[in-house]
């Protein structure tokens, strides 16, 4: 897992993608922490995260996701991927750790926020340390389906269109149906920004995660019985 990890890093930062992927991510906490703690004179950070989520992984995680198995698929390496004596699962695994690394590393940074705040008033910490946790677990999910329509295609525009309008219209599905509840990723990390660490919330992202995870290593692995 480590080699595929290394290579999917390589591909990140020895390209723009990952400093573009960053720039954009910067950028939109720094709209929201405008908008949600500087014209209101607040010290909570809540907002600040969970708007990020709410917008800015809509437009980072098919950025990050859509090339993944596309692009291998597209330029013929794929074929190396399905052959290597590496198992499919920490292939994917690998893919997907290296491209939360990506969020990580925006999220570090996004810290300086804190303590921006801390010169007009005493933030709490723990409440932002938990709304950064809830923010790994909920990209962790959002990458997890980027992953999957990634594995559909080999075109990664349409791979990346899939992935934008899953999580847009997740947004409404419980407007439809409670049916649908367990779709809608911002559902579950409200009690992160809020500074509150739910059992419930943090299960439903992992076996959400799970799930796609899951769907990805299969149809991968019918690719490679396929070849």
């Amino acid at each position: 897992m480590k080699a595929i990890l290394k290579k999917e890093l390589k591909s990140y930062f020895l390209s723009p993608v990952g400093y573009v992927v960053m720039g954009i991510f910067l950028l939109c906490f720094s709209v929201f922490f405008y908008l949600t703690v500087l014209t209101s004179g607040s010290v909570d950070l809540g907002g600040l995260y969970y708007y990020t989520a709410l917008y800015g992984l809509i437009i980072i995680v098919p950025i990050l996701t859509m090339r993944m198995f596309a692009e291998e698929r597209k330029n013929g390496t794929e074929q190396l991927l399905l052959t290597s004596p590496i198992s499919m699962f920490k292939v994917v695994l690998g893919k997907l750790m290296a491209a939360l690394c990506v969020i990580a590393i925006t999220l570090v940074i996004s810290f300086l926020f804190y303590f921006i705040v801390t010169f007009f008033g005493e933030p709490n910490l723990g409440s932002v340390l938990v709304a950064m946790l809830g923010f790994i677990l909920i990209s962790i999910a959002a990458l997890s389906v980027g992953m999957f329509a990634s594995s559909l295609t080999e075109n990664q525009i349409i791979a990346g269109i899939i992935t934008v309008a899953f999580l847009i219209i997740s947004l409404f599905l419980t407007d439809i149906s409670s049916i649908f509840t367990g779709f809608t990723l911002i559902n579950f990390y409200t009690s992160f920004a809020q500074g509150v660490i739910s059992i419930e919330n943090v299960i439903s992202l992992v076996l959400f995660a799970m799930l796609f995870i899951s769907l990805t290593i299969i149809v991968m692995q019918r690719r490679k019985m396929v070849k």
